[in-house]
């Protein structure tokens, strides 16, 4: 069933990178990690389908926040990055989704490792962590390419300081901070041991990110000694899409 967003809203997360609020009628509610497809319609009747992670928490408000990229050879990032304008509509199928969510309801620590645009269901789990006063630990390991491709900066260093149960790890790939502990590089088993749950605790790891990203991050989470069954995986497949 499709339904129609009304944009009420637009934050630019980074250069490449916004954050679109929907107000959307007759919403019935998602889950933290779930997705829509969004459709766009030509004037000539050409019509393009992509997917998208939610990044707001639930809400009975019927508000949808949608974080998109923009990408080179996209065919509707460029539209929804530059060019849509408050009052505008888009037309939403969803949420879909039901493997790869985190509910209020799981006491377990939740490891959350995103590459680039993959922390996106993180940020709506984490969200809703803190809407529902659950108590279950996060450990958020979020790589990135440099300190200015890093989506909502300012809500993660918050949540992130002051003794708060949810805590966050930056690995850098191309680019590191002047005086950062780590140079820069893609994640490998010596930061995996460092900075996620040991296994013993039987923690939930989700893992989002390009197909590359998260083929190696789940093989180091399994060569450390973790049940397959306990990791979750979510993919994003060269334009942006989901898979």
């Amino acid at each position: 069933m499709w339904r129609v967003g009304t944009v009420v809203a637009l934050h630019h997360e980074t250069s490449t990178a916004r954050t679109i609020t929907l107000k959307v009628r007759d919403w019935p509610g998602h889950v933290a990690g779930q997705h829509v497809d969004v459709r766009l319609t030509a004037s000539d009747g050409y019509s393009a389908v992509r997917s998208y992670s939610i990044a707001s928490a639930p809400n009975s408000e019927g508000h949808v926040e949608l974080t998109v990229e923009r990408l080179p050879d996209g065919e509707v990032s460029p539209y929804l990055t530059q060019e849509l304008a408050v009052s505008d509509r888009l037309e939403l199928r969803g949420p879909i989704g039901g493997w790869f969510v985190w509910r209020p309801q799981q006491p377990e620590p939740i490891q959350l490792i995103a590459g680039g645009s993959g922390i996106v269901p993180f940020m709506a789990m984490i969200r809703s962590r803190v809407a529902a006063g659950s108590t279950a630990p996060f450990r958020l390991l979020y790589s990135v390419r440099e300190s200015g491709a890093i989506f909502y900066r300012a809500e993660l260093q918050a949540l992130s300081e002051h003794n708060s149960p949810v805590s966050l790890t930056y690995a850098y790939t191309r680019a590191a901070p002047k005086d950062w502990p780590r140079p820069p590089g893609r994640i490998d088993a010596a930061l995996i041991a460092e900075t996620t749950w040991p296994s013993t605790l039987a923690p939930t790891y989700y893992v989002c990110g390009p197909t590359s990203f998260v083929e190696v991050a789940a093989g180091l989470l399994t060569t450390s000694g973790n049940s397959p069954n306990r990791i979750k995986t979510e993919r994003f497949g060269p334009t942006g899409d989901r898979r």
